[in-house]
């Protein structure tokens, strides 16, 4: 937990979005997406995806007090993903802050580090990510974090999470469920289910024969609307 947290600290997300991606990512501000409904800015906990260097420092020195840091930190990625930049921007940000050695791993192809992830055998850090099939919080939240999920790669798992979450879907009204919501990602902040790195943004154009063509949660165009 102060480990994550501090290497989550120690992450200069706006830089690298800026610098590699060119604003079509954003820093993550949550364990969901920016663009859904219930979205709640600087929620408790969420400082620590801020970067924040000396923050970072006193957590790694407080994790270090308990046991001694050993040997490399590692992240792979799949090398036909197009992360190979990102990554080991990511390493560096941890390497220059913390003073440890951090580097990416590539793996060949996607099927490769997912199965190793699968079956549990990665031993190291890695990258995914998610894309809602619908314009939830709860797809984002069940999906990756929810007890026993088939997706919650991280293996993460809290009866406090779990019940908040399930709370929030039996709740009387929308704003009741985000409330829930917002207690549930608090949780994971707390525990630090894993480090939420960037949001996609949207990068779109269209003709200007073309008079409407809005652009939907999820980045994608709403096709069945677009107007000639």
């Amino acid at each position: 937990m102060l480990r994550g947290k501090a290497i989550s600290m120690a992450i200069n997300r706006e830089q690298i979005a800026q610098n590699i991606f060119q604003g079509t990512r954003v820093p993550a501000q949550d364990f969901t997406a920016f663009t859904l409904d219930g979205f709640r800015e600087n929620l408790p906990g969420s400082e620590v995806l801020k970067f924040n260097p000396d923050e970072a420092k006193k957590l790694w020195a407080q994790a270090n007090a308990i046991s001694p840091w050993l040997g490399k930190y590692e992240i792979a990625y799949n090398s036909d993903g197009g992360h190979q930049s990102w990554i080991e921007a990511v390493a560096n940000s941890a390497k220059n802050v913390l003073g440890i050695e951090a580097v990416g791993v590539p793996y060949p192809t996607f099927k490769n580090i997912r199965d190793e992830i699968s079956n549990n055998t990665i031993g190291k850090a890695f990258r995914y990510g998610w894309q809602g099939d619908y314009p939830s919080m709860f797809e984002f939240l069940t999906a990756l974090y929810l007890t026993g999920s088939g997706t919650n790669n991280a293996h993460y798992s809290s009866p406090e999470f779990d019940k908040l979450l399930a709370d929030a879907q039996a709740a009387p009204t929308t704003d009741a469920a985000y409330d829930l919501v917002a207690k549930a990602q608090q949780v994971l902040f707390r525990d630090m289910a894993d480090i939420p790195i960037f949001d996609y943004n949207v990068a779109a154009g269209r003709s200007d024969k073309v008079q409407k063509a809005e652009v939907t949660w999820s980045g994608l165009f709403d096709f069945e609307n677009i107007e000639k």
